[in-house]
């Protein structure tokens, strides 16, 4: 059940770094954030009421710690996907995001089966391959690309953090961690979009086709953060990250498919990897 919840975690996940990496381009990162988390918000309110659960204080405490890091990650994502290329971006963060956990796991005790051991090495080797920059002769490296390499570093050690912090709540808590998880989001990013505001003398919230784009976004977000607590809870964290960090393939697609970014047989070996690392964990 934990892999199969942790496929459904990478498509969501995947498809909704998509849709607000896409809006990003077309109106503020921080904006378009913005929106996704408040509609990320109002739905986890209604889950949280819906799913009977006995809220602590320790499992409160470390959903909202995750939402911190989570709304520092998304930041540095959605400028990432809008400034650099999605088929790069999205891999690295994920591969980053994948790793801490991984490590996090092993250490308090975690102890899969070799084969699923063996599967998740190569899930992580595979996002990385996927995010081999392509080098094209009519192509050079610029500014924008390297600082949008450093946000997807940025972003990935921050999403790992946030992965470890929901790892940590207790399963009688419910969803209600994943509520605190987002209000400390939406209050962190809110702060962000004052700033920015009065920086700017204009608002920075997405109108037109950018905004239901962005709502897109925070109902896959939210989805996805959900399963992938109720992964995490039915199976080792070290063996859950690795699925979700092939997210990376679903916005690599889209990326493909519809904006056109160009493709090398690299990056379609890492996609074949990913499978085969997939294949191995179901396996375990």
């Amino acid at each position: 059940m934990a892999v199969i919840l942790g496929v459904l975690v990478a498509a969501g996940f995947g498809t909704g770094d998509f849709l607000g990496g896409r809006a990003s381009r077309d109106a503020p990162a921080v904006g378009v954030l913005f929106v996704a988390q408040v509609t990320a918000l109002a739905l986890a309110l209604i889950a949280a009421v819906a799913v009977s659960g006995h809220p602590d204080a320790r499992s409160l405490a470390f959903g909202a710690v995750a939402g911190v890091f989570n709304a520092i990650g998304l930041t540095a994502l959605y400028r990432g996907l809008a400034t650099g290329r999605m088929g790069v971006v999205a891999p690295v963060t994920a591969v980053i995001a994948a790793v801490l956990p991984v490590g996090w796991g092993l250490a308090t005790g975690e102890r899969p089966a070799t084969v699923v051991l063996i599967g998740v090495v190569v899930a992580i080797a595979a996002g990385a391959v996927v995010g081999h920059e392509p080098n094209f002769p009519d192509e050079a490296p610029t500014a924008d690309a390297r600082t949008a390499l450093w946000l997807a570093v940025g972003a990935g050690t921050a999403f790992g953090i946030s992965f470890v912090c929901l790892s940590e709540t207790r399963s009688g808590s419910g969803f209600w961690p994943i509520l605190t998880e987002r209000i400390a989001a939406t209050l962190v990013i809110g702060a962000a979009v004052v700033v920015t505001t009065r920086r700017l003398h204009g608002s920075v919230l997405p109108r037109g086709h950018p905004r239901p784009l962005a709502v897109a976004a925070g109902v896959l977000d939210l989805g996805s953060t959900l399963l992938l607590l109720l992964a995490v809870r039915r199976g080792l964290l070290s063996v859950v990250a690795p699925l979700a960090a092939l997210a990376p393939a679903g916005t690599v697609v889209w990326a493909w498919t519809l904006l056109k970014e160009p493709v090398t047989r690299v990056q379609l070996v890492g996609l074949a990897a990913s499978l085969v690392g997939l294949g191995l964990i179901a396996a375990g």
